[in-house]
């Protein structure tokens, strides 16, 4: 193996001449490059040359970075999630409390003595609950005797009768639906004047019409009101309106249904009619041409004595 001996004489600048022409270089260049931009085409070919190295170099980072606002983003979503569900919830509860209180404000408006069609008397009463016999619809109202409340009272909404005050107690009241079989409201129709009777079916909360003639100028869609020849109801309260009507030459009465006007189950608060009826008038006395026996008239009396 052969071996150089080292030089014995150094060649070459020395290093702080180096030093000192890197610099001046360096000096001039930066001098050139702001001065003339000289450089400007050498540093877009490096950019181009550095920018996937940068990218490679930024890659871990970014991953992390969006897998951290990943986890972030879904955790605030979940919790602007529950947050609007709440008040989803605390909205819907507003709106249909306010769905309520409105149609119950236009319920007691249809009532009120301004715009309601019946009597201006009466008493606003709250429905508390149902009728304790499962065989009998009757509402319980929280007006009594301390109202005033009497039995035999008449019941309506905002949109016709719904019944009669069957039971009154110091507080309370109990009222019977007109769809009841015991409950009959004389009534009329308000195209022709026809007189009737209508009777609670005691099902499916419809209101039959018996012993109309065949004949009996009667339609679907006809309205019924009261006729007042009672004395309990006042005239023109409307009961309900005719839905069917079967005439059938072979039976001497038509079957006649009617749907009431009233919601009986639907409204919360009712109106009881205070205002004393009219005493109906006295039977007519015996004429004294009258030629039947002593007997025979004063059974004709005491039939017609209240």
């Amino acid at each position: 193996m052969i071996r150089e001996p080292p030089p014995f004489f150094h060649r070459g600048p020395s290093p702080l001449a180096r030093l000192t022409f890197f610099a001046l270089l360096a000096i001039a260049t930066m001098i050139a490059d702001h001065r003339f931009g000289a450089l400007e085409a050498v540093r877009l070919s490096l950019s181009v040359l550095v920018a996937p190295l940068q990218s490679l170099a930024a890659a871990p980072g970014a991953a992390m970075s969006r897998v951290a606002e990943y986890f972030s983003s879904q955790d605030r979503l979940l919790r602007e999630n529950e947050e609007l569900r709440a008040k989803v919830l605390e909205y819907a509860a507003a709106a249909q409390q306010s769905k309520l209180l409105a149609a119950e404000q236009e319920s007691l408006l249809a009532m009120t003595p301004g715009r309601s069609r019946f009597a201006t008397d009466g008493v606003l009463a709250e429905v508390t609950s149902y009728g304790r016999n499962p065989f009998s619809r009757k509402l319980v109202l929280d007006k009594g005797l301390t109202q005033g409340i009497k039995a035999g009272m008449p019941v309506i909404d905002g949109e016709g009768v719904v019944g009669q005050v069957t039971a009154v107690g110091t507080f309370t009241s109990e009222v019977t639906l007109v769809t009841e079989k015991d409950q009959s409201v004389p009534v009329m129709l308000t195209r022709n004047g026809l007189r009737a009777i209508a009777v609670g079916s005691g099902k499916d909360g419809s209101i039959d019409v018996p012993f109309m003639p065949v004949s009996a100028d009667i339609v679907n869609g006809d309205l019924f009101v009261t006729s007042g020849i009672d004395g309990t109801y006042p005239a023109g309260l409307v009961v309900a309106r005719v839905t069917a009507v079967e005439k059938n030459a072979a039976y001497m009465f038509a079957k006649i249904t009617a749907r009431p006007a009233a919601g009986v189950d639907n409204h919360r608060f009712v109106r009881i009619l205070t205002a004393p009826r009219p005493a109906l008038p006295a039977p007519p006395e015996a004429r004294a041409d009258d030629k039947r026996p002593a007997r025979d008239r004063s059974a004709a009396k005491g039939r017609r004595a209240p």
